[in-house]
C-alpha cells in the first residue's frame, strides 16, 4: 500500500474527529492522496452526516483503489455514544489509533502519520503511561533521537519554524532538565529539516531560556554554562548558528530574513 496519510482521530470526546474531517475536506481537491482515518466509524460516520462535509467515507476492509477516504478501528468493539469528556473509554480508544497508526508506519504501509489532538490527563487517568504523543512514537520507533518541530506560516507567507530543547516539563523544572546535549540534537535535526524541507539555506537562531539572554549571567548563568557551550561545538562543526538570542529579538531576526 503506497500514498496513504494516516490519521489518528485522538479523543472523541474533545475536537479530534471534526477537525479531521474539515481538514481532509479542505485538502480533498489539492490531490489524490489517500487517507486512512483511524477511529471509529460509526461515531465518524454520524459527525461526517452532521457537519455536512459528506465525505465518501469507505470501510479500510471494503476499499477499491479507487476509495481515497477510508475509516479503520483496530478495536474490537464500536464506542458508545455520547461519552462525556474525558471518558476512560475515549482516552484507551485514542492511544489504541495512535499505537495503530504508528505501528503501520513502521511497516511501511502508511507514508505519514497526523495525529489529532489527545486528553493527557485522562488518558492517564485510564491507567495508561503517557508524557505526549511525540514520545510515544519514539518509543514505538525504538529511537531517543527526536525532536519536536512547531511550524506554520502567516498571511505574509513568512515561516515560522520552532525546534523545541525540552518538551512536556512544568516551567519550574526547565532549567533543570535543559542540557547541552539537548539543545544540539534540537539544533542538528533542525538544521537537518531545513535541508529536507528543501530551504537554500540552514541559519538556526538559538533563544536564551532567560530574559535578555540572560544579560551576561545577571538574570540567570544556563546561556553561559549550558548553551555557548553546545552552540560553540555546533559551529565547529560547521552549522550556521545565531545565539544565544534573547527571545523577543529571535522573532525580530526571523521576520527580517535572517533565520530561515
Amino acid at each position: 500500500m503506497t500514498g496513504w496519510i494516516g490519521i489518528s482521530l485522538g479523543d472523541v470526546t474533545g475536537i479530534g474527529p471534526e477537525v479531521t474531517l474539515k481538514a481532509v475536506a479542505q485538502e480533498a481537491g489539492v490531490d489524490d492522496t489517500r487517507y486512512l482515518l483511524l477511529g471509529d466509524p460509526d461515531g465518524l460516520a454520524h459527525l461526517n452526516e452532521r457537519l455536512g462535509i459528506k465525505l465518501p467515507l469507505n470501510l479500510y476492509s471494503e476499499a477499491q483503489t479507487s476509495d481515497r477516504f477510508c475509516v479503520h478501528n483496530p478495536l474490537a468493539k464500536a464506542l458508545p455514544a455520547d461519552l462525556p469528556a474525558g471518558s476512560p473509554d475515549a482516552a484507551r480508544a485514542a492511544v489504541a489509533w495512535l499505537r495503530e497508526g504508528a505501528e503501520r508506519c513502521l511497516r511501511g504501509e502508511l507514508d505519514a502519520l497526523v495525529t489529532a489532538p489527545v486528553n493527557k490527563e485522562a488518558i492517564i487517568r485510564s491507567g495508561q503511561k503517557f508524557v505526549g504523543q511525540t514520545e510515544f512514537l519514539s518509543e514505538l520507533a525504538g529511537t531517543t533521537r527526536t525532536v519536536m518541530m512547531l511550524l506554520g506560516d502567516d498571511d505574509r507567507g513568512c515561516w515560522l519554524r520552532v525546534a523545541l530543547a525540552t518538551t512536556h516539563l512544568p516551567l519550574k523544572l526547565v532549567a533543570d532538565r535543559l542540557t547541552a546535549t539537548k539543545v544540539e540534537l534540537a539544533v542538528e535535526l533542525a538544521a537537518r529539516a531545513c535541508r529536507d524541507l528543501g530551504l537554500s539555506r540552514a541559519r538556526v537562531g538559538v533563544c536564551g531560556l532567560n530574559p535578555h539572554a540572560g544579560d551576561g549571567g545577571v538574570i540567570g548563568g544556563e546561556e553561559i554554562k549550558t548553551l555557548l557551550p553546545a552552540l560553540m561545538d555546533l559551529k565547529k562543526a560547521g552549522l550556521r548558528i545565531d545565539g544565544p538570542l534573547p527571545s523577543d529579538s529571535a522573532w525580530a531576526a526571523h521576520l527580517a530574513g535572517k533565520a530561515q
